[in-house]
């Protein structure tokens, strides 16, 4: 990657008037934390993200100035989203304008595309940053389609939830979506080794052990920020041309934040995991994502309504055992509460996890139901219906009707189906644990009920 000179970088065509104004927002003063004054002004200095800013690369093309398209930046905290967009929102159009989701409704933005399409009548163009896009209502977010097709403005926006999910799909049509990965341990090592020395960070104040700085890169957890913020706060317990130790770290910095949002798509990602780890008989990888969830808050109750679900879905009759450990795991939860329920929880997940697998439950009963709603219904044989009121054997309701049990073997040969779906077959059971033995017999039962 050739270097590239910071003043040209932030120049644009017509004058250097964006340039400033986003480096005033993206780049705060020496009041400002050491995660801020360490974003990166350059594109050499950008740690991460090669997918995104090789050669060619759309994102690349856009922070070089050359670009066009509006882009949503999309990934973890601490991965480079404001980062990128500052260096997008420097080297682009002719004015920069920043909104917050938080504090600005559709006037707001109409105020601004208003001001941009004036200004881009006498050749000015406007770069509208928005971070935490996925705040925005669906109306704001309407407000700003006309603009982006066609170009008002040059829209650079930020989030951490999923756009799927949080950007109405209009307007996720009409940009260009870039998704950024969490850092690597060496990408965040490459950070926080340029703090210590950068003259906008601890200026070689202090230095820091190997220990210190794999102990920080393992509480960051592929997040620059957090490990910015927290080298920051262990620093300040070191005198100057002292050693930040392991010690010192493990004395001023708190326990690992858990990056997990209960509204967001975390959320959903790490639930999917702990149901697939499950699915798949991984009980460590189970109890991984169990513990995530209980660290970050997760409602206990959630949890045990998803065992209770997977016990059917993906283990049913192979372990019947299963759905009554998950129910009691539920019902344990709302008579105990946590902490303690954690213990419960975990119990059901490792059942669950080590118990043989089937999916036969619920392949069985999608199947009986796409009939019914393909409407394959038919009419409930006579013998089968309600014999139990006056009139009803002159209707021939109940008559034939033979009882199991009076036949020594508990079954008869007698038509249960409907006759134009006699010979369907929903429930088809593995050879995994407690169905292999009703696979077994489950033949000879159909063979005596179906007389065939």
């Amino acid at each position: 990657m050739g270097r590239m000179d910071q003043d040209s970088l932030f120049d644009t065509p017509s004058g250097s008037r964006a340039a400033q104004e986003a480096t005033r927002y993206f780049h705060p003063g020496g009041h400002a934390p050491l995660a801020a004054r360490m974003r990166p002004r350059t594109l050499d200095e950008v740690v991460g993200q090669q997918h995104l800013l090789g050669p060619g690369r759309p994102l690349r093309r856009l922070i070089e100035g050359s670009g066009e398209a509006s882009v949503i930046l999309y990934g973890p905290p601490g991965t480079g989203k404001t980062t990128i967009a500052s260096l997008i929102s420097a080297a682009t159009g002719d004015r920069f304008v920043a909104l917050s989701a938080l504090s600005s409704g559709v006037k707001e933005v109409r105020e601004v595309i208003n001001r941009a399409r004036t200004d881009l009548i006498h050749g000015a163009r406007t770069v509208l940053f928005i971070d935490e896009v996925h705040r925005f209502s669906k109306t704001q977010q309407d407000a700003l389609l006309a603009a982006v097709e066609n170009r008002t403005v040059l829209l650079v926006a930020a989030t951490t939830e999923n756009p799927s999910f949080s950007v109405v799909a209009p307007l996720l049509s009409r940009s260009l979506l870039l998704q950024l990965e969490p850092l690597t341990d060496d990408d965040v090592r490459t950070v926080l080794d340029r703090a210590l020395v950068d003259e906008r960070g601890l200026a070689g104040r202090i230095t820091a052990s190997a220990a210190a700085l794999d102990q920080l890169v393992l509480l960051a957890g592929g997040d620059a920020r957090r490990g910015l913020t927290y080298i920051e706060a262990a620093a300040e317990a070191v005198a100057d041309g002292g050693e930040l130790t392991l010690d010192t770290v493990r004395d001023n910095v708190n326990r690992a934040v858990v990056r997990y949002d209960r509204d967001g798509d975390q959320h959903y990602d790490v639930v999917s995991a702990f149901i697939k780890s499950i699915r798949g008989s991984d009980v460590d990888a189970a109890l991984h994502y169990l513990a995530r969830m209980m660290e970050a808050g997760e409602d206990p109750r959630f949890i045990a309504r998803r065992l209770v679900i997977h016990a059917s879905e993906d283990i049913g009759m192979a372990d019947p055992g299963a759905l009554q450990t998950a129910v009691a795991a539920a019902q344990a939860v709302q008579l105990i509460g946590m902490p303690e329920a954690r213990i419960t929880l975990a119990q059901a997940t490792i059942h669950l996890a080590t118990a043989p697998k089937s999916n036969a439950v619920i392949t069985a009963m999608d199947s009986a139901l796409a009939d019914v709603k393909r409407g394959h219904i038919g009419t409930v044989p006579a013998h089968l219906r309600d014999g139990h009121y006056e009139g009803a054997k002159k209707m021939g309701n109940a008559v034939g009707y033979v009882y199991p049990h009076d036949d020594p073997r508990g079954v008869v040969r007698q038509d249960y189906l409907p006759e134009n779906l006699r010979d369907r077959v929903y429930y088809q059971p593995t050879d995994h644990g407690g169905e292999k033995r009703i696979s077994e017999y489950l033949g000879r039962l159909r063979r005596i009920i179906r007389g065939r």
